[in-house]
């Protein structure tokens, strides 16, 4: 098992110190929060993409250190993102946590450095705000995008088409 030093080390302090999107957007595309009953941390992001990529990202974290240093490695690495692999990262770091796997790759591959708290199942949640509220953002996004593809000219009471 790690010990707590592993865990706690000097660069995910630093990580923490520097959440880069601090700043919330202005006019999203999406916005979702996400919060840890078990230790009280809560992540609200806000997201917004085109043709399937991020293209802006802002984030609020009211999270210990282990919560903060995620939003840090996200927030360097967000913008440029496809959705796949944001699902993609989120679901790796719930492996990773969960079921020993490997950590995630590509663009977020520093999230390895939280390898070590897949030994404290209490800080679980807090390293998983994050993707949980990107996914809660990204299924917003898809079903306004739904709607809009499907959605049928609606009509007013008389038969007239609803401008």
């Amino acid at each position: 098992m790690a010990d707590l030093d592993e865990i706690y080390n000097t660069k995910l302090l630093e990580l923490a110190a520097h959440i880069p999107h601090s700043e919330r957007l202005k006019a999203p595309d999406a916005t979702a929060t996400a919060h840890s009953k078990l230790c009280g941390s809560t992540v609200s992001i806000d997201l917004t993409m085109s043709n399937g990529r991020a293209t802006g990202f802002g984030q609020t974290v009211k999270a210990c250190l282990l919560g903060q240093a995620t939003c840090a490695i996200v927030g360097e690495s967000v913008i440029g993102a496809t959705t796949q692999e944001l699902r993609e990262t989120g679901a790796a770091m719930r492996r990773m946590l969960k079921e020993e796997g490997p950590p995630p790759s590509g663009r977020f591959a520093q999230l390895a450095l939280l390898e070590p708290v897949r030994h404290y199942k209490a800080r679980h949640g807090s390293v998983m705000l994050v993707f949980e509220a990107i996914e809660q953002a990204l299924a917003k996004i898809e079903g306004r995008e739904e709607n809009r593809g499907g959605q049928r000219a609606l009509k007013h009471k008389n038969g007239e088409p609803h401008l």
